[in-house]
């Protein structure tokens, strides 16, 4: 077997401690690049995607660029929008192996604004 990196073993740490705090919610997994910022509401019970949001769309990015702090504020609002028509409130905030602060909170924090809760 393979032995997994730092940024994987970090992942999966995160999603181990997630589990037990779940009880059944759907997670908010986050996903940064240099360049854009994804976002998805999973059910893991299912193993579906409930919604999803991303920098790549073309109504999402603010002055041609994706890897800053207010595209990562719009695909948070999208998100929560797109979550709340697909019936889901309350989440668990996946933020993988980042740090949160800088694109991860400002996205969280735009979620919860609109009206994620986690």
């Amino acid at each position: 077997m393979a032995k997994l990196n730092t940024k994987e073993r970090r992942a999966a740490r995160v999603r181990r401690s997630l589990k037990k705090v779940a009880n059944g919610r759907p997670r908010l997994s986050v996903h940064r690049s240099n360049t854009n910022i994804y976002a998805q509401v999973i059910d893991d019970v299912a193993g579906n995607t409930l919604a999803a949001a991303s920098t790549l769309e073309k109504d999402v990015v603010t002055k041609g660029k994706g890897g800053n702090v207010a595209a990562a504020e719009a695909v948070g609002k999208l998100i929560a929008e797109r979550a709340s028509k697909a019936g889901v409130e309350d989440v668990v905030f996946d933020r993988g192996s980042f740090l949160y602060h800088g694109r991860v909170k400002a996205l969280a924090d735009a979620a919860r604004e609109g009206g994620l809760k986690f």
